[in-house]
């Protein structure tokens, strides 16, 4: 039994905000784990951990430097530290009258220093903490109680990312039970499904051009096809396109968690590399309950405007067609460093190619269903785009994607398989600084 002393006067409401993450219980999270690693390098402390402190125990999302699933609650710092508000810290446990009893301190583990910051919902309530934890005693700095409470409002931010594509996911599989109940809603429901998989507008990159087109599968067999395109601060945007495993509403529903996971990792970094590996570790943590595995391809990609008019570009390729950069002197490129698909291998690795577009070069990115098309027997491919781009007419976003579309109204498209092509391209002549921040400006 639980220390009265130690539960929160809205335990009850508490333990309900706990179950409404459905975090308890889960298999490890790439997120959490690189939370908990990097609150120890940060620390120089040999462990640290992620809790979450249950009805009766503490329970252990994330650990680094030390492996435990979970502890009794009674006596526990965790339980303690949910009860203040704000971080905490003991510098020695041994000369605190609320630790020196805990079973750690005591012990073979030899807790000595202890410092938690509550991880506190939008509602108000602590579900656990975020901890650093040494085996001799060490003093800590206001500023540092304050960078962990900055890591303890992190995992809040994945919980909420984590719930949400929860959320996504079972509102797909509850549509496709309806579906399995009544085939006349097939279409219905599935026309839904493609609207999600896209962004509702494309937005405007100032100093850039950007275009995009998408070819739909048949409503019956709704594929995976997707890109998006979204603000990363300052004058960079990301832009990411990909192709999930499957057809039907099992894959729509992977479409939408592989978007937001996407999106929710390039909250926590812009290296390309980084979100392609948490996209996969994403993928790979949710085959369970799944007949057959689930995968998808995918590059990750972002551009940063310079002062002189041109743009860095950063990308990661997770087994998807490269992309071709598109020169203002007619020449192509294609970036074909690339890591293996994602969700078949947990902890792969995503090389980060780089290149400068300058003035009038374009990008472009597409789905296998280009090079897939066939007319008369014969494929499309890789070879004919390519010869296809070397001849384009003209270099901007717009074009590039019409030219190809184009392209492909001389084949058929593989009536299985749906299309996506996104591009961007620099304006052809020089953005001066003045004119780069009145466009800004005015967006913000």
């Amino acid at each position: 039994m639980t220390d009265a002393g130690l539960i929160p006067p809205n335990e009850s409401e508490r333990l309900k905000a706990v179950r409404r993450y459905d975090i308890l219980d889960t298999p490890p999270d790439g997120a959490f784990d690189r939370i908990a690693a990097l609150a120890a390098r940060i620390f120089e402390v040999p462990v640290a951990t992620v809790t979450i402190v249950d009805e009766d125990r503490i329970w252990f999302k994330a650990t680094h430097g030390v492996e435990v699933t979970e502890i009794g609650r009674d006596p526990g710092l965790c339980a303690s530290a949910i009860l203040v508000d704000g971080p905490m810290a003991i510098e020695d446990a041994t000369l605190d009258p609320t630790a020196f009893n805990n079973p750690l301190v005591r012990g073979e583990f030899g807790l000595r220093f202890y410092a938690a910051a509550p991880i506190v919902t939008s509602d108000g309530f602590q579900l656990g903490t975020v901890n650093v934890i040494d085996r001799r005693p060490r003093s800590v700095s206001q500023a540092e109680l304050a960078t962990l409470a900055d890591l303890a409002a992190i995992v809040v931010d994945e919980l909420e990312l984590r719930l949400s594509a929860i959320r996504e996911v079972r509102l797909e599989r509850r549509r496709r039970e309806e579906v399995q109940k009544s085939k006349g809603q097939v279409e219905e429901v599935a026309r839904t499904l493609q609207q999600t998989l896209l962004p509702p507008r494309m937005p405007q990159v100032p100093g850039m051009e950007l275009s995009a087109f998408y070819h739909a599968a048949p409503l019956q067999e709704v594929g995976g096809d997707f890109y998006d395109v979204f603000p990363l601060g300052g004058r960079r945007w990301a832009i990411s396109i990909g192709d999930v495993s499957g057809k039907g509403v099992n894959a729509a529903a992977l479409t939408s968690l592989a978007r937001y996971a996407l999106r929710g990792a390039a909250i926590q970094t812009s290296d390309p590399s980084l979100v392609m590996a948490a996209l996969n570790e994403t993928i790979a943590a949710d085959q369970s309950g799944h007949d057959v595995p689930r995968y998808c391809t995918a590059v990750f990609c972002v551009i940063e405007l310079t002062e002189t008019g041109s743009a860095q570009v950063r990308l990661a390729n997770g087994g998807h067609p490269p992309a071709v950069v598109c020169r203002a002197d007619g020449s192509i490129e294609r970036l074909t460093d690339s890591g293996p698909m994602l969700g078949w291998l947990p902890e792969s690795r995503y090389p980060t190619s780089e290149t400068l577009l300058g003035p009038g070069d374009g990008l472009l990115f597409y789905t296998d269903g280009i090079t897939d098309a066939r007319r008369y027997g014969q494929r499309f491919g890789e070879g004919r785009l390519a010869a296809a781009l070397a001849d384009r007419p003209h270099n901007n976003a717009k074009s590039l994607v019409r030219w190809v579309r184009n392209l492909m109204n001389e084949f058929d498209p593989p009536g299985y398989d749906d299309v996506a092509v996104i591009s961007i391209s620099v304006e052809p002549r020089t953005v001066t600084e003045r004119q780069l921040t009145a466009v800004w400006s005015a967006g913000d």
